[in-house]
Parts: C-alpha cells; structure tokens; sequence
C-alpha cells in the first residue's frame, strides 16, 4: 500500500497516523488516543490481559517479599555451586543491586504478562483469529501455578520467557531474517543457563530453519548462525565456572550429573540386573521405589546412593569400590592424627550404574519415563507417591518454610544449609537483601488458595487436546495439496508443538514435578491455537467455493505486514525508501493497488477483522 504523494515529492501520513517529524512524546499521545478503539477490537485478550494484571497485583501484595524454596538459596547465596546452571543467579545480581526482593517478583510479573503479549502478536501474525488467539494466551495469563511460579526466586520464569522470545523471533516473519535468527538462537541458548534441559531447543530450532528457508544456501548459512548464536551464552556460563575458584570447571553445572540415578534406579528391574557385587545395592527394592520415586532417589537421605551400606559391603567389593571411590578419613590415636583411604560413594560408580541400566533395561526406562509424562494430562492436580509434593507449588494461607534451607525466626527470614556431615549451617539472613520481613495478608492468600485449588488452573485433559491438535496440526505440514500460508501455520505449530514436547519429555527424563510441567502453558497452547487456525481456513475456503483466502504472510502481502518498518526506513531515508518501494511496486508479478486492497480486505476477514474495521486502520491494528 503506497502512501499518498505531496508536491514536494514527500510522504504524506494517513489519517490518524504519526508524520515522520513528530516527537516521540506526541506519538505517544496519538497512541493513547486510539488505545481505546485497539482495547475494543481486541476485547477478549484485554480482558484477560486485564485479569491476568490483577491476580499478578494481588499475589504481589499477599506474599511479601517474595516467596522462596529450598533452591532459592543458590540463586541468592551461591549455596551449592555448581549444582545448576549460573544464569539465573548472574540476573539477579543487578536486580538486587539496584533494588529489593520485591523487585524479582515485579520483574516476573511483567515477563509473564510478556509472555501472553508476544504470543498473542505472533498468533496474529501466523493468522489466527483474534479471539483464538486471546484464548491460546489464557493459560500463561490465568492459571495459578503460573501465578505462584512468578512470586517465587526460581529459574522457571525466566526459562519460560526465553523460549517464547526464541519461538517468537522465529516466527515473526515467513522467512526469518539473520538477526531474528540470532535472536533466536541467544534467546534459547540463554534458557540452557537457567535451565540446562534448554540445550535440547537447538533441535526444533535448526529443523525449523532447515524446513523453512527456501534454498540450501540459506538453509546452511541460518542453521549454522543459530548453531553460534545459541552456544554462546552457553560458552559464556560454562566460562564463568571454569573462572569460578570453587568450580574450575568448563561446565553449565559440573555437580547435576547425579541427577539422573533416580530415574535409572526407579526403573530397574534389580532381579535381572547384572551389576558388579559393589553396585548391586545401589538398586532399590520395591518399597523404596515406591515411596522414594525419582526424586526422593535422588535426595532423600534414606536412598542408596548416599552409600550408607559401604560399611556391610564384602571386602572383597569394598576394596573393589576403594579403588575407584575413595576419601581421606583422619583418625586420632592418642595426639597423634592420621588417614586412612576409605571406601565412598562417587559420580563413577553412579553413572556405571546408570549406563548398565539404561543398555539392560531400555524399555523399562521408556515407560517409566511414559508413566510420568502422562501424569500431565490427569484431571485433576494431584502428587502420587514418590513425587516432589505439589504443595509446593501452591499458595498457602502461611509463609511455606523449608528448615534449615528457608525458616523464620523472630521474624525474620533465615537461610541455612547442611555441612557435608550433616550439621545445620546458617548462610544468612533476610538483612543480606532489602524488602523487608515475611509477611502474609490472610484474606489475600486465602481467595487465592482458593481460586487456584478449585479450577484456577489449565485442565489436564484440555492440555491433552491441546497436545493433540498440536500434533495434528503439525502433520499437516506434509499435505502436498497445502497453501504456502496453510504451511507455514503448519510449520509454527511444529515448532511450537516440538519445543513444547522436548521441554517437557526432557524434564521427565529427570523426574516429573509439577513445576517442570510449567512450559507447557507457552507451547501447547498456541500450537492448538495455529492447529485449529489451519481448520477454519479450510472451511473458510470450502464455504467460499474452493477459493483460497489471502493470507497475511503470504509473498503478495508482505508489504502490507511490514508497512511499519517501511515506514520508520522512509523517516531514515525519505526519498530513497518511496523509489526502492515503487520499484517493488512495478515489478512484474505485482497485481496492483486495487487487487492488493481487496486482498487485504479479504485477508482482514479471514483473520477475524469485522467489516467496518478498516476505518478502524489507524487506531493501532494489531498484524493478522
């Protein structure tokens, strides 16, 4: 769409649209203005942006400061270095420097609300109706795990928001540009060092571009740019602990390798396992399964891999083991002190073990991994024996504390730890950070236990449809017969669908708790949104007699979608950007001026728009 002439040769601004001198401050006047008429065309995302904005406010105000778990002390402390990835711990440094406790939850908000903005954008893009769109958002602007996930000082937040800042990067345009590429594959890399199950995200990344770029050459150069743009913050972390004097180690987290024994143990069938004598008691029995699980294998005190039965080992197997894990003991004999090597549990033998079973028994630990996975989609939010509680991702009507780790005493909040023998340490206090005592407005939790315990929550079942429809959705990819906008709605759904389904199947590889379970309310969601997107574009088409609705990434309309970034090259380069578009105008598989409004007219229909809209152009539409 050209913009109208003056005599001068100038661009003249549509109605109701900023001229290219006016100051920012009047632009931002002109946008107020029509913030009304947008809220009204897009009526069903303001009201949920708007709900979503009041439970973040109310949750702000009923846990003061913050709310913390276990974990929080490495993030705030440095408790345990080398456990999890450093990213998370590296944001909050400015954010305390410069603020409070309070500060973190603000800041978490926003990015939640974030979140449901940008993907409500990029919907609209991708051409779904707007109402569809709206919809897809509702979970992360809703549901009250999201909620409570935000107000407390753990990673998941800012993992959830670089994903959808790397899918929506992606998907922005048809065909992404190198440094929405880039953006891309930092945003998704960064998620690596708050979670390291984020290095799984290369994947979909790169098939995403291998599918989508339109030659070789493009696909090459884009596959190997999100490739270098994606290990980069990885290097950057893995540097700063091999800096690190404690860690000297080139690693996102040298110490989480362990992790993985509890899944394995779970798993095994210890009767047909063939171990060497002094791993053989590192496989649980059924009552330990049981009521330990993955995780409790993993941490309880109880589990076999604290190697409380080296002492009943055989001598032959205790020495079998010292050979391999070993530690220095000092024993006293009168004044006089000396050391003895002693048999001890080490990451060796834990990963033997783990290897043994995964080559013995690899359909047990598929199930058992399917088992989990499935535990997403049950009616009902509840914690099965053996799993972390899911207690702890619901708000209660007190202040949760978790001895030694989080406790209040007189008041104020304590941090503590245990010594590697098993002493309470105090690592410090809430006078470390500014924000204040823990505080709890009874009234305010207890609306919110309430909405969140009694339906305030994304259904399982509705999470399983959505998980279906993402698939199907990402099927019709391979029709042949497919429009090239049916494909690429088909090719977003994949790359939401696939990311979705690699942050979750590999957070169950570990073990299944219900704050893993988290990324599914940014990814499955807006996939089903584009699934059902692609349906009503074929009624649509059969209701018009077979004709193919215009869509708004399609080649004869990308200068409709990218009218605003023409513009802002006009403000840069008046004259030069008005020929290089004209000459864009007159090429020869251009239509013309009147087949391009109707297209667009046509497009605004499919995408939802009403008749009567277009007078509406200026108030702010929102692409689609």
């Amino acid at each position: 769409m050209r913009m109208p002439m003056t005599a001068a040769g100038d661009a003249t601004p549509a109605r109701g649209q900023p001229g290219p001198g006016t100051g920012r401050l009047a632009r931002l006047k002109l946008w107020a203005r029509h913030a009304p008429a947008l809220a009204r065309r897009h009526w069903v995302f303001a009201v949920l942006l708007t709900a979503g904005l009041v439970l973040r406010i109310l949750t702000q105000l009923a846990y003061r400061p913050v709310l913390l778990y276990t974990d929080s002390t490495k993030y705030l402390l440095g408790a345990y270095p080398g456990d999890d990835p450093p990213g998370y711990q590296l944001v909050l440094k400015p954010v305390l420097a410069l603020g409070n406790l309070d500060l973190i939850a603000v800041i978490q908000h926003l990015l939640g609300l974030g979140m449901a903005v940008a993907l409500y954008l990029v919907l609209l893009r991708r051409g779904a109706p707007r109402w569809l769109a709206a919809l897809a958002t509702a979970p992360v602007l809703l549901d009250g795990y999201q909620l409570q996930i935000e107000q407390i000082v753990m990673p998941d937040v800012m993992f959830e928001a670089l994903i959808v800042i790397g899918l929506v990067a992606l998907l922005w345009r048809t065909t992404p540009t190198p440094w929405l590429v880039v953006t891309a594959g930092v945003a998704l890399g960064a998620s690596a060092t708050a979670r390291q199950i984020g290095e799984i995200f290369i994947l979909p990344a790169v098939a995403y571009l291998l599918i989508v770029m339109p030659s070789w050459r493009l696909r090459a150069k884009h596959a190997v740019l999100v490739c270098l743009a994606f290990a980069l913050p990885i290097l950057l972390a893995s540097a700063r602990n091999y800096a690190d004097p404690q860690l000297h180690s080139f690693s996102l987290a040298p110490y989480a390798s362990g992790s993985i024994y509890g899944r394995m143990a779970a798993a095994a069938n210890c009767a047909t396992m063939r171990l060497p004598g002094y791993e053989r008691p590192l496989c649980p029995d059924a009552t330990q399964k049981r009521l330990l699980g993955p995780d409790g294998l993993d941490h309880q005190p109880t589990s076999p891999i604290r190697g409380a039965w080296i002492p009943s080992l055989s001598a032959a197997d205790r020495m079998a083991l010292m050979q391999i894990c070993h530690k220095s003991v000092p024993v006293t004999v009168g004044t006089r002190v000396t050391y003895h090597e002693v048999a001890t549990m080490c990451g060796q033998v834990t990963s033997d073990f783990d290897r043994r079973v995964l080559k013995q028994q690899p359909l047990n630990v598929l199930a058992s991994i399917g088992r989990d996975t499935l535990k997403l989609f049950a009616l009902g939010r509840t914690t099965s024996t053996g799993d972390p509680p899911i207690s702890r991702w619901q708000f209660q009507t007190v202040y949760p504390q978790y001895p030694p780790y989080i406790a209040i005493s007189h008041g104020s909040l304590v941090f503590g730890t245990y010594t590697p023998d098993g002493v309470e340490r105090q690592i410090g206090t809430g006078a470390n950070f500014r924000g204040g005592n823990p505080a709890v407005a009874g009234p305010l939790a207890s609306f919110l236990r309430g909405y969140q315990l009694d339906g305030g929550y994304t259904p399982g079942p509705l999470l399983a449809l959505a998980a279906l429809a993402g698939l199907a959705g990402s099927l019709a990819a391979l029709r042949r017969r497919a429009s090239p906008a049916q494909r690429a709605t088909a090719l977003a759904c994949l790359l939401f669908f696939t990311t979705g389904v690699a942050a979750l199947v590999a957070s169950d590889v570990f073990e299944f708790n219900w704050r893993y379970q988290i990324p599914a309310l940014v990814t499955l969601p807006p996939a089903a949104a584009l699934a059902l997107t692609l349906l009503l574009r074929r009624r649509s088409r059969a209701a018009a007699g077979g004709e193919v609705l215009p869509d708004p990434l399609e080649a004869g309309h990308r200068r409709h979608d990218d009218q605003a970034e023409r513009q802002q090259d006009h403000q840069r380069q008046p004259g030069t950007g008005l020929r290089q578009e004209g000459a864009r105008d007159d090429r020869p598989d251009d239509q013309g001026g009147q087949d391009s409004q109707a297209a667009a007219h046509s497009v605004r229909l499919a995408a939802g728009h009403q008749p009567g809209d277009e007078g509406r152009e200026g108030a702010g539409q929102v692409g689609g």
